[in-house]
């Protein structure tokens, strides 16, 4: 990838400050203005001429979707030959500034069967020349943190739908132009939350719509995960991308895996939102740690400094009074868990417990009593997503992540092939991304807390479908 910019100033006061500026991309148009106001406080910004809300829009229905993949590295690779196999969706095209990549993808999908997707490479605006392409409907992005919000944005003005790797933009000011963006060019924006589509999380929406833990109440969700020997490759990570965040600010850099089941199960946005966050951070110790230990002295990373805290914990309140914990640690040893944990007056599941082969315990009234967790088996069976009854063979066959990869991908493409809303929309995935630039802000302020834009513009009051949408098909293919 091309050299990391230097982080903005915004970013590290929290990326609370707007400015009306935007990145030129393909079709480029003027944002709406912010007025330079707060966008964590205060009214939402008003919408500017042409915008309208994306909210229950359809996309138009096709019989192939074609999708245009940006950046790949590790994710993008694989994710390419997610997009291949799905029913109904060809990969029409590759981009990568390093062509060679570009190449080796095209490569492995013609070895596969596959149709040989045009190939893109070589300059830092490869994307670009891509996107002019008129035989693209979806764009997915899985480039490095920084380049979503540009190249997001940019395949919307080039009159594409985008899914976007976590998080679709790391400053509030770049969220909001992203669902303005949306708004004005009537294309879907998607954040690329595959732990959304995880088959325990589906089943805990499903057991909290049905009212099985009484008046949900709080919830708890994180991304644990020791990365620091992927942190400190020299391939992995291209450039060191990722470490290099650690070295910008202090801050909760990608909470949304452990969030967004949460707020979906608690009705973000469809009758709930969430108001306020404030964030809490331990002392930076375990890269430095590690680094001392296993990383030898020639190594580039010794001349960075750490500054973001190990564990960097936020605390969310909603509209209707309830707590949402949201925990990101990637720097010292543990087990992997997004902790996935949903309570109410009536009961409580906990994931990723290990007291079961689902990976889940749960104890609820007036099934449990005696203060003892019970196994979730029988309830998954009873409460599973009929994504998962319908494609979970599938899923478990040829996507990542436990199939969560490949249930996503597929239902990207039966929603847009079969012409329905998305179950997740820009204003999902602003809010879920809005605890990047906020937990800046409020660990800046000593942890106090900060305001949650609305970026429904006051629709939130409305309940309406998500990832909870009754069963539906996809369409044949030809």
């Amino acid at each position: 990838m091309p050299e990391i910019p230097a982080v903005s100033r915004r970013l590290l006061l929290g990326g609370a400050l707007a400015t009306g500026a935007t990145v030129a991309g393909v079709g480029a148009a003027q944002a709406a203005p912010h007025d330079g106001a707060d966008l964590a406080a205060g009214p939402s910004p008003r919408r500017g001429p042409g915008q309208k809300s994306m909210i229950n829009v359809p996309f138009e229905a096709r019989r192939t979707v074609r999708v245009g993949v940006i950046g790949l590295g590790n994710r993008g690779s694989a994710m390419s030959e997610g997009w291949s196999v799905v029913p109904g969706c060809t990969v029409a095209a590759v981009c990568d500034i390093r062509a060679d990549r570009a190449k080796r993808v095209a490569d492995k999908l013609v070895s596969q069967g596959k149709p040989r997707p045009a190939e893109y490479g070589g300059s830092d605006d490869s994307y670009e020349r891509m996107l002019r392409r008129d035989d693209i409907d979806l764009v997915y992005i899985a480039t490095p943190w920084e380049f979503h919000h540009r190249q997001g944005r940019a395949a919307l003005l080039s009159g594409k739908h985008a899914l976007v790797e976590l998080p679709v933009a790391t400053e509030l000011d770049e969220l909001w132009d992203l669902v303005d963006t949306s708004e004005r060019t009537r294309r879907h924006l998607i954040l690329s939350e595959n732990c959304s589509y995880g088959r325990n999380e589906l089943a805990m929406l499903r057991m909290a719509h049905d009212g099985l833990f009484g008046d949900v109440t709080n919830g708890h969700g994180g991304y644990l995960h020791d990365l620091r020997e992927l942190l400190f490759s020299d391939t992995y990570y291209t450039d060191s991308w990722r470490r290099r965040w650690h070295t910008r600010s202090t801050g909760s850099l990608y909470p949304m895996h452990g969030l967004a089941p949460i707020a979906a199960a608690m009705d973000v946005n469809r009758g709930d939102r969430m108001t306020a966050l404030r964030a809490t951070a331990t002392e930076p110790r375990g890269l430095a740690d590690y680094r001392e230990r296993f990383i030898p002295k020639s190594h580039p990373s010794w001349k960075e400094t750490y500054v973001n805290g190990d564990l960097v914990t936020c605390l969310i309140d909603t509209a209707k009074g309830r707590i949402i914990r949201a925990e990101h640690e990637v720097s010292s040893p543990r087990p992997y868990s997004r902790i996935n944990s949903l309570a109410g007056s009536r009961g409580i599941f906990e994931d990723y417990a290990g007291t079961s082969a689902t990976g889940g315990r749960i104890y609820v009234e007036p099934d449990h009593s005696g203060h003892a967790w019970r196994d979730f088996d029988a309830y998954r069976k009873e409460f599973d997503h009929w994504l998962w009854t319908k494609i979970g063979d599938d899923a478990e066959n040829n996507g990542g992540h436990g199939g969560m990869d490949y249930v996503l991908q597929w239902r990207t493409v039966q929603l847009m092939r079969a012409g329905l809303v998305p179950d997740i929309d820009v204003y999902d995935s602003a809010v879920w991304c809005s605890p990047v630039a906020l937990s800046v802000k409020s660990l800046a302020l000593g942890g106090r807390p900060v305001q949650i834009p609305d970026f429904t513009r006051g629709a939130w009051v409305n309940r309406r479908p998500g990832l909870d949408t009754g069963p539906s098909e996809m369409p044949p293919v030809d």
